[in-house]
Order: C-alpha cells, then structure tokens, then sequence
C-alpha cells in the first residue's frame, strides 16, 4: 500500500513499487525473438561453405559486390544534392508556390521504388514512347541515355527517396538557421557562406542520418534492380533463392549482406560522431525568407516543378493513363474478382502484421520506459538496440535469417510429432502466415517502437507516480494512464506499419505460403512479364494507401519546428 512518511526537516511521497527489472523480461524476450534469426547468420558466416565460396568469387560475387557499393554511392550523392539544395531552398527563400512545394516535395514517398522503376522501363527503354520519339528525330543511331544501367536504377531511387534527405535537413535547417545566420551576419559573412560554412555543419548529424537511410534502402531494394538488370547482394539473393532454389548459397550470400549493412551502421554512427541535434525550445524563430524576383523566382519555382514532374507527377500520370485503358479492354467483373482477392488478401496481411507489431512494441516501450529512469540505463538502451536492429537489414537478409532460425525448430517439431503416432510430415510455421508475420515482426518492429517511444516521452514521471500512489500496478499504469496518452502514437506507428507492409516484396515473396499473392507480388509479377497496363491497377493501389503516412508528415511539419531526434 501507498503511505506518506514525515521526517524533519523534508517529507518523502512513497509509492508502491515491483522490482523494475522485471518489467525488462518480457521485453528482452521480445528482442531476443528478433535478433536471434539475425545471430543465426553470424553463426552461418564463420562455417562457411569454402567450395561454395570459390565458385561465387569466380562468377558472380565481384561484380554483385561492386554494383551493390556503385548504386549506394549514387543514390547518396544524388539524395545528398537534391534533397539538402530542396530543404535549403524552401527553408531560405521565398518564391512562388513555395508553402505548397515545401509539402508536395514529400510525394515520391508514397510510391514504391519498383512501381518508379516498371515505369521508367516502359517510358525510356528502347521500346517505350520517349526513345521511340528520339530516334524519329535524330535517327535510329542517335545515342540515348541507357535506362538498363546502373544510371537507369541510381537515377530512379534517389528521385524516390532523396525525400528522406530533404525532410530531415529542412528541419535542421528550420531549428538552427535564424540565430546561426544572424550571428554570421554579424560576423559578415554573407547569407552562401553562412549556410556553407555554418549551418550546413550544424545540421550535418541530421543530413547524414538521411543520406545513410537511403543508402540502406538503396542496398535493399530487389524489384526495381531487377527490372533494370543490375545485379546487386540483395537482387542476388532473391534469385538465387526463387529462381534456383539453391537456400544455401541464398542464406550465405544474406549473411555477407548482413555484415555490409552492419557495417553501414557503424559507419553513419561513426559520420555523426558525438554530434547531436538539439531544439532551441519553443516554436524558435523563423529564418528571414529571402524574396527572390525575376528570372530567380522563376528558376526556383521552375526547378520544383521539375523535381516533382520527373519524380510523381507524370508516373502517377502515366500510371493512371495505363490504368484506364487496362479497365476499358477488361470486363469489371473479371477485374472484380481477381482485384479483390489481392487487395483482400494485402489488407487482412498487413492489419494483422500492423496488430502484432504494435502490441509487441507496445510492450518493449513501456518496459525500457519503466526502467530507463534508473542508474543502470545501459541495459534497457542496449534491449531497444536489438528490438529494432531488424529494420536496418535487408529484407532478403531477415528472410533467410527467420527460415535459417525457424527450419531446425519445425523439423524437430514434426519429428517429434511424427514418433507419437502422427503421420503427417508437414511442417507447422514454413510455408505458412505465421512465419511471414514473424518477419515482418523482425523488419518492422523499429516503426511501431519508434512510434510509441517519441509518444511516451510527453508521459512525465509524475503520472506515473500519482497512479501508483492510488495503489495502480504496473498493468493497470500500462493501460489507465501511458496508451491513452500515447494513443496518437500507437495510430501512427500501425498506419507506418501497415503501409510498409503491403509495400513489401523480397519478404514476402521468399516467405509467403503457396497461393498467396499480395498487391505488391502482383504488381511485380506482371511489370516483370511487361504487361505495364495491368500492372497499373494494383500499383496505383499501393500508391494511394502509400499517401497516407506522407500526408501524416505533412501535417506534422505544419505545426511547426519540431525537432527531429537522430
């Protein structure tokens, strides 16, 4: 029971409380559940199969290796360029058309990188409208830009995530930028060499978290290097895991990725060093808008139009002319029923995912919460590291790692199962949802705990203290006074959550059971097979229930200067 004790001169309020390590259990349960198909791979890295390794350095590895490092370089140079000169200008400058800009440069979010790919394929390959166009110019042996390149796949994933850039430097650029170009100012320093010299140092932590994301989704993406036919550690899984069949060599070449992308995370840690980010308090001041006039008001608004043109507005365009002339060749109720089950299928498989996600998160949060505010902080910092390491690999890498994991467990199982009399040898999680929402728990889980961790930062201690005070124990805390508070969060993190998921291709399309096919698969298979017009449908699908986080950042980043932590 709760009880107020007086001694002199001070007087102490004494609340009811458990030992908090254990509200650490279930947490640290919860991350070992997601890191152990992780430590699998290490294991499979330090027994590997020599032979196996000879063949691939002689054939294909170089050259995946390379073209891996190639498209991630790109893609950060490119993300690095568009979106910190876009955040700068937004930020510093006033020209037409500027407060829609600011939002509408968010857009190439929504759309996943292999539909911008199967697109992009349609429009400039040597086939498409645009090449078609060019050679009736300038004659059949006038040179065109190579779409099936490496410039075709960097091009398309940085016009798709420099947005990842863009919004984290405009919010450093939006909290540092009024007292720190004041002060060079006053310094004399003209407003260039202000931003060069200062404040693009400053928000230099935040600028290199977003480059080092893209660059991790760069080394990713499987759909749209595949459909320019540039081999890459990640395309070079997935195919020799669904085409070849050959697990082995699949989980070996996951385990190399592993340590690429564990390296990539040591390596932005290392960028940023002790830099931090931190928020002048309050709304702050606003930076001083420049007025540009003339032929620079017209190059600024114009170099936006064109960033959004190339980078949503004409595919979505295209997207949409392709997806009525598929309907006007289709009967409806064939579209009716094909359309239906696919997007039945993805709803049902990213609600439950999104469900469990959040519940797991949920409990991993409120945990490290409760125990964060102690001495020994290591431990539950350490336990948040490892829920939401998953988020960071590649999703071949986490397919091959929860299978690697899983395999030994169910076979055991069913061979248990087989000497107590029962004759069925079909195993209980491979092939089945179970082991699909399992490494979506081990992809997504960052989403849904970052979520809810940024909610429960707004949940002082104080609240907490009062309701123990009144006798309330610890689950009772969880649900009377932390997810009433953090319910925006938990709304936010499962809509990230769902939308992730019925993005996603390698996981799901190295884990699904037979006969399930996902929007996404869908959308790949026929763009794959360049049946572009049926493949708009389900594409534009995607695209639509992508814009809903995307317009969640927008709204956020019209209530003013919030910091973004990094």
């Amino acid at each position: 029971m709760s009880s107020i004790s007086f001694t002199k001169p001070y007087f102490a309020l004494s609340v009811p409380t458990i030992p908090r390590w254990k509200s650490l259990i279930l947490p640290l349960l919860i991350a070992l559940l997601i890191v152990l198909p992780l430590i699998g791979l290490v294991v499979n890295i330090f027994n590997p199969t020599i032979a196996l390794w000879q063949k691939l350095w002689a054939t294909t590895l170089p050259t995946m290796l390379i073209n891996t490092f190639v498209l991630m370089a790109g893609v950060g140079i490119g993300t690095l360029i568009i979106g910190v000169g876009f955040a700068w200008l937004v930020t510093a400058y006033q020209f037409w058309g500027r407060a829609w800009f600011e939002r509408l440069l968010l857009l190439p979010l929504a759309l996943p990188a292999y539909v911008m790919g199967f697109v992009f394929m349609a429009t400039f390959d040597y086939a498409g409208p645009i090449y078609t166009q060019w050679r009736a110019w300038f004659g059949k042996d006038a040179w065109f830009p190579e779409i099936r390149s490496a410039f075709g796949a960097i091009l398309v994933l940085t016009l798709v995530l420099y947005p990842y850039v863009y919004l984290l430097a405009r919010a450093a650029f939006r909290e540092q930028a009024a007292l720190t170009v004041e002060a060079a100012r006053m310094m004399g320093y003209s407003r260039t060499r202000a931003f060069l010299r200062l404040v693009l140092p400053l928000a230099r932590p935040s600028i290199v978290a977003g480059v080092m994301l893209a660059m991790m989704e760069a080394m990713t993406d499987y759909g749209t290097v595949r459909f320019f036919g540039y081999s890459t550690l990640s395309e070079g899984i997935v195919r020799v895991w669904e085409l070849r069949y050959d697990r082995q060599t699949a989980t070996e070449l996951a385990a190399l990725l592993f340590f690429v992308a564990l390296a990539f995370i040591a390596l932005e840690r290392l960028l940023r060093g002790r830099a931090r980010y931190y928020q002048q308090g309050g709304h702050g001041r606003v930076l001083p808008r420049v007025p540009l006039k003339g032929w620079g008001n017209l190059f600024a608004s114009g170099a936006c139009w064109l960033l959004l043109a190339i980078a949503f507005i004409l595919p979505v365009a295209q997207l949409v002319g392709w997806g009525i002339s598929e309907m006007d060749k289709s009967t409806i109720g064939a579209w009716r029923d094909v359309y239906g089950n696919y997007v039945g299928t993805s709803l049902s498989l990213a609600g439950i995912s999104a469900g469990v996600i959040i519940l797991f998160a949920l409990v991993v949060a409120h945990g490290v919460r409760r125990t964060s505010s102690t001495t020994k902080r290591r431990i539950p910092r350490i336990i948040a590291r490892l829920a939401t390491l998953g988020y960071a690999m590649p999703g071949a890498v986490v397919a091959a790692g929860v299978l690697l994991f899983l395999s030994p467990i169910d076979h055991a199982v069913t061979d248990f199962a087989e000497s107590l009399g029962r004759t069925d040898r079909s195993l209980l999680l491979t092939g089945t949802i179970t082991i699909l929402i399992y490494a979506y728990l081990v992809r997504y889980m960052a989403v849904g705990f970052n979520s809810i961790e940024s909610s429960l930062e707004k949940v002082t201690p104080n609240m907490e203290h009062a309701a123990r005070t009144l006798g309330a124990r610890t689950r009772r805390v969880l649900f009377r006074v932390h997810l009433p508070l953090v319910s925006t969060g938990v709304l936010a993190g499962a809509i990230l959550v769902f939308v992730d998921v019925m993005k996603e291709l390698p996981v799901t399309l190295l884990l699904r059971p037979f006969g399930t096919d996902t929007l996404a698969l869908w959308t790949y298979y026929l763009a794959a097979e360049s049946f572009w017009q049926a493949a708009a449908i389900p594409a534009l699908t995607i695209l639509v229930v992508g814009l809903i986080p995307v317009f969640l950042l927008m709204k956020l980043g019209d209530r003013g200067n919030g910091a973004i932590r990094t």
